[in-house]
């Protein structure tokens, strides 16, 4: 109810400035950093301080001509990036393992470990701040016409604090136009919306509360089709509720006249681990390609090289997710099928296998990995994957809800691809008090039968 109000504010506010386009970015600047301060003020601080940074490397990096120097600044500013969420959000893991590694070799120290608090979002906003500084030094974006639009690209709430990461090639020439409003555009906004608060509030929310929480809590107290079904079910419950941020923090940003990229794109229809990333979180998919994979050199040095830089990429997308080893054993799953798909195609090229066959390992391939990714720590989860295989006792969680939730979550990816396209373009015929009345009613209807209490969206987290 607070962000409801807090965005009806600054619609209307953000529309009355008509063309005057420049005073439309300096009042969304402020209301993203009052969005951001509603959960912890000090950080408004940071985020600025590395807009500005961000923005001054940048502005160097397109000013000197000198190929040396130009590096030398990109390097500075990736490391002063990286340095800044290594501090935030390592630090105490890193300390810990140090401390670990010191007393095995009998050299024990008491180390500084210190409670840093982690910024909300701080990875998204880290990641979009270096591939601003490298694509302006590769060219491909000229540098922002002032240093509100970089600050505007970097703390622009809709994608602040959960994405999906959009690229100031992608958004700062949004920037520089007065952006426009039509009928197809808000309908759309409205059926990403809508659709996002049931897939988080209904669906995600039920599941949580209902079986995945308390079996992920104590994984040896349950028998197999309770440990079975919550698998299922957090692989349900995490597509909901992140595609629901990402949903509805594209509707929002449609409703004040900008465009962002698709983020997921029914990821469970996947047919290989390739494939699979190639739907699900696109943006962040993109962004290990582009800025991690490719510097590495691809898959321009032969086969070894490739598998390497695969799993090079995958084992540092696990660790942006978490400082723990269980999210390091996330990435190195998935870096290790990636691989061996790579390898198969190498000795067997062409050869392949029926589409529905792919799907299920695939699918089941990523709920594995799921496992690893919810658990706290790894005995928890070998704790979980034994019992799913010798708990052989009466389910105690596993309801009919329970159940058709997961069936309909799994369902959403039977549907259309661009079904939610073909929504607005009907909603888009009707009169304008019809759309509203039709938004109001499924908004009251998802409040009436949504469970008390939400939780945050699980990638606050990262």
């Amino acid at each position: 109810m607070q962000f409801g109000l807090f965005f009806l504010v600054v619609y209307a506010v953000t529309w009355s400035f008509g063309r005057d386009n420049v005073s439309r970015k300096w009042f969304l600047l402020l209301a993203s950093w009052v969005f951001y301060a509603a959960w912890d003020w000090r950080f408004v601080a940071l985020l600025i301080a590395s807009g500005l940074m961000n923005w001054f490397l940048a502005d160097r990096i397109s000013r000197t001509e000198t190929h040396g120097r130009r590096v030398a600044l990109l390097a500075l500013g990736v490391t002063v990036n990286l340095l800044v969420l290594g501090v935030f959000k390592y630090y105490g893991f890193f300390v810990e393992e140090l401390g670990v590694l010191l007393d095995g070799f009998g050299w024990g120290r008491d180390l500084p470990l210190l409670q840093i608090v982690l910024p909300v979002g701080i990875s998204f906003f880290t990641f979009q701040g270096i591939s601003y500084l490298v694509d302006v030094h590769r060219g491909v974006t000229p540098t922002a016409r002032s240093v509100g639009d970089v600050l505007l690209l970097m703390s622009f709430f809709p994608h602040l604090v959960a994405g999906p990461i959009v690229r100031a090639s992608h958004l700062l020439p949004q920037f520089e136009r007065t952006p426009k409003l039509s009928r197809e555009i808000v309908c759309h906004g409205l059926v990403l919306i809508a659709w996002g608060l049931a897939k988080k509030t209904i669906i995600a929310s039920e599941l949580a509360t209902r079986i995945v929480d308390p079996v992920f809590f104590d994984p040896g107290s349950f028998g197999v089709l309770d440990l079975a079904i919550a698998a299922y079910g957090y692989a349900v419950q995490i597509y909901c509720d992140f595609s629901a941020y990402s949903d509805i923090a594209i509707g929002v940003a449609a409703l004040l006249g900008y465009r962002f990229p698709r983020n997921f794109n029914q990821p469970y229809r996947a047919t290989s681990l390739q494939d699979f990333w190639r739907r699900w979180h696109m943006s962040l998919s993109n962004w290990l390609r582009d800025y991690l994979y490719v510097p590495l050199g691809g898959g321009r040095g032969g086969l070894f090289a490739t598998c390497r830089n695969l799993m090079i990429t995958m084992l540092l997308g696990g660790l942006w997710h978490g400082a723990a080893w269980t999210f390091v054993a996330w990435g190195a799953l998935h870096g290790g099928v990636l691989v061996i798909e790579r390898l198969w195609r190498a000795v067997r090229p062409g050869a392949g296998w029926p589409a529905w066959v792919g799907l299920l390992v695939t699918f089941h391939v990523v709920v594995l990995g799921w496992i690893l990714f919810r658990a706290e720590n790894f005995q928890s989860a070998a704790v979980y994957l034994t019992s799913l295989f010798t708990h052989w006792q009466a389910p105690t969680l596993v309801t009919p809800l329970v159940v058709t939730l997961v069936i309909a979550g799994l369902a959403i990816h039977a549907l259309p691809p661009r079904a939610g396209e073909g929504a607005a373009a009907l909603l888009a015929r009707l009169p304008s008090p019809a759309v509203a009345l039709i938004f109001g009613g499924v908004v009251l209807v998802i409040e009436a039968i949504r469970p008390e209490g939400i939780a945050p969206f699980i990638y606050f987290a990262f």
